[in-house]
Protein backbone atom coordinates (compact mmCIF):
# COMPACT_ATOMS: atom_id res chain seq x y z
CA UNK A 1 0.00 0.00 0.00
CA UNK A 2 1.14 3.71 -0.87
CA UNK A 3 0.85 6.27 1.52
CA UNK A 4 0.26 9.24 0.27
CA UNK A 5 2.49 12.30 1.93
CA UNK A 6 2.55 14.24 3.96
CA UNK A 7 3.11 11.59 6.37
CA UNK A 8 2.59 11.40 10.17
CA UNK A 9 3.70 8.88 12.03
CA UNK A 10 2.87 8.14 15.85
CA UNK A 11 4.46 5.32 18.07
CA UNK A 12 2.19 3.81 20.60
CA UNK A 13 2.37 0.08 22.43
CA UNK A 14 -1.92 1.20 23.14
CA UNK A 15 -1.81 -2.15 25.43
CA UNK A 16 -5.14 -0.97 26.32
CA UNK A 17 -6.58 1.20 23.57
CA UNK A 18 -8.25 4.09 25.34
CA UNK A 19 -9.19 8.20 24.51
CA UNK A 20 -6.01 9.21 25.17
CA UNK A 21 -4.43 7.05 22.57
CA UNK A 22 -7.26 8.61 20.32
CA UNK A 23 -6.59 12.21 21.31
CA UNK A 24 -3.38 11.91 19.81
CA UNK A 25 -4.49 9.96 16.78
CA UNK A 26 -7.17 13.30 16.24
CA UNK A 27 -4.36 15.48 16.53
CA UNK A 28 -2.39 13.64 14.43
CA UNK A 29 -4.79 13.27 11.15
CA UNK A 30 -4.33 17.19 11.02
CA UNK A 31 -1.20 17.38 9.89
CA UNK A 32 -1.37 14.37 6.78
CA UNK A 33 -1.87 10.41 6.75
CA UNK A 34 -1.43 8.86 9.35
CA UNK A 35 0.94 5.66 10.04
CA UNK A 36 0.75 4.03 13.75
CA UNK A 37 4.26 2.55 14.39
CA UNK A 38 2.92 -0.53 17.20
CA UNK A 39 5.07 -1.59 19.38
CA UNK A 40 5.90 -5.75 19.41
CA UNK A 41 4.92 -7.50 22.61
CA UNK A 42 9.15 -7.86 22.66
CA UNK A 43 9.52 -4.14 21.95
CA UNK A 44 6.89 -3.00 24.54
CA UNK A 45 8.94 -5.32 26.97
CA UNK A 46 12.35 -3.71 26.34
CA UNK A 47 11.15 -0.76 27.74
CA UNK A 48 7.85 -1.00 29.48
CA UNK A 49 6.28 -4.63 30.62
CA UNK A 50 4.69 -7.23 28.69
CA UNK A 51 1.57 -6.18 27.03
CA UNK A 52 -1.92 -7.79 27.95
CA UNK A 53 -3.00 -7.78 24.78
CA UNK A 54 -0.88 -9.40 22.12
CA UNK A 55 0.19 -7.67 18.96
CA UNK A 56 -1.60 -9.01 16.97
CA UNK A 57 -4.99 -8.07 18.50
CA UNK A 58 -3.63 -4.78 19.41
CA UNK A 59 -2.69 -4.15 15.78
CA UNK A 60 -6.28 -5.53 14.53
CA UNK A 61 -7.72 -2.27 16.47
CA UNK A 62 -5.99 0.29 14.62
CA UNK A 63 -6.61 -1.44 11.28
CA UNK A 64 -10.35 -1.13 11.93
CA UNK A 65 -9.67 2.65 12.75
CA UNK A 66 -10.32 4.71 9.39
CA UNK A 67 -8.15 7.55 10.72
CA UNK A 68 -4.85 5.15 10.59
CA UNK A 69 -3.76 4.49 6.87
CA UNK A 70 -0.88 2.15 7.96
CA UNK A 71 0.57 0.07 10.61
CA UNK A 72 3.98 -0.79 11.09
CA UNK A 73 5.65 -3.12 13.58
CA UNK A 74 8.14 -0.89 16.53
CA UNK A 75 10.78 -3.57 18.12
CA UNK A 76 11.55 -1.11 21.02
CA UNK A 77 12.46 2.45 20.93
CA UNK A 78 14.07 2.57 17.46
CA UNK A 79 11.97 5.83 16.23
CA UNK A 80 14.83 7.36 14.54
CA UNK A 81 15.70 4.61 13.14
CA UNK A 82 12.28 3.78 11.71
CA UNK A 83 11.94 7.48 10.73
CA UNK A 84 15.54 7.22 8.67
CA UNK A 85 13.69 4.90 6.44
CA UNK A 86 10.69 6.22 6.08
CA UNK A 87 11.48 9.85 6.00
CA UNK A 88 8.06 10.82 7.72
CA UNK A 89 7.20 14.27 7.16
CA UNK A 90 5.90 14.62 10.89
CA UNK A 91 6.60 12.32 14.22
CA UNK A 92 3.69 12.86 16.79
CA UNK A 93 4.23 11.96 20.32
CA UNK A 94 2.38 12.57 23.74
CA UNK A 95 4.49 15.04 25.38
CA UNK A 96 5.25 12.21 28.25
CA UNK A 97 8.41 11.50 26.57
CA UNK A 98 10.17 14.54 27.20
CA UNK A 99 11.23 13.29 30.79
CA UNK A 100 11.34 9.68 30.82
CA UNK A 101 13.15 6.93 29.83
CA UNK A 102 12.50 7.95 25.84
CA UNK A 103 14.28 11.39 26.20
CA UNK A 104 17.38 10.63 25.07
CA UNK A 105 15.57 9.07 21.54
CA UNK A 106 13.71 12.05 21.03
CA UNK A 107 16.56 14.25 20.73
CA UNK A 108 18.25 11.79 18.21
CA UNK A 109 14.95 12.17 16.22
CA UNK A 110 14.60 15.51 16.48
CA UNK A 111 18.47 15.76 14.69
CA UNK A 112 17.42 13.28 12.24
CA UNK A 113 14.58 14.28 11.22
CA UNK A 114 16.11 18.41 10.60
CA UNK A 115 18.01 16.66 7.67
CA UNK A 116 14.79 16.07 5.13
CA UNK A 117 13.04 19.23 7.33
CA UNK A 118 10.87 16.63 9.28
CA UNK A 119 8.98 17.90 12.31
CA UNK A 120 8.51 16.19 15.98
CA UNK A 121 5.66 17.66 17.58
CA UNK A 122 4.73 17.17 20.90
CA UNK A 123 1.18 16.36 21.93
CA UNK A 124 -0.25 17.27 25.54
CA UNK A 125 -0.18 14.13 27.37
CA UNK A 126 -3.74 13.47 27.73
CA UNK A 127 -4.29 14.05 32.10
CA UNK A 128 -5.14 11.03 34.62
CA UNK A 129 -5.46 8.40 31.53
CA UNK A 130 -2.60 5.63 30.57
CA UNK A 131 -2.62 2.40 30.10
CA UNK A 132 -0.12 1.66 32.98
CA UNK A 133 -3.38 3.36 35.38
CA UNK A 134 -5.96 1.40 33.83
CA UNK A 135 -3.80 -1.91 34.15
CA UNK A 136 -3.13 -0.90 37.83
CA UNK A 137 -7.18 -0.80 37.71
CA UNK A 138 -7.44 -4.31 36.88
CA UNK A 139 -5.18 -6.06 39.01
Amino acid sequence: MKIIRPTVFVPMCADIFHHGHMNILIKASKYGNVIVGLMTDKGAEKYKSKPMIKYKNRKLIFEYLDIVKLVLPLNGLEYTKIAKKYKFNYFIHGSDWKNNNQSDERKRLISAMKLWKGKVIDVPYTKKISSSIQKKRLK
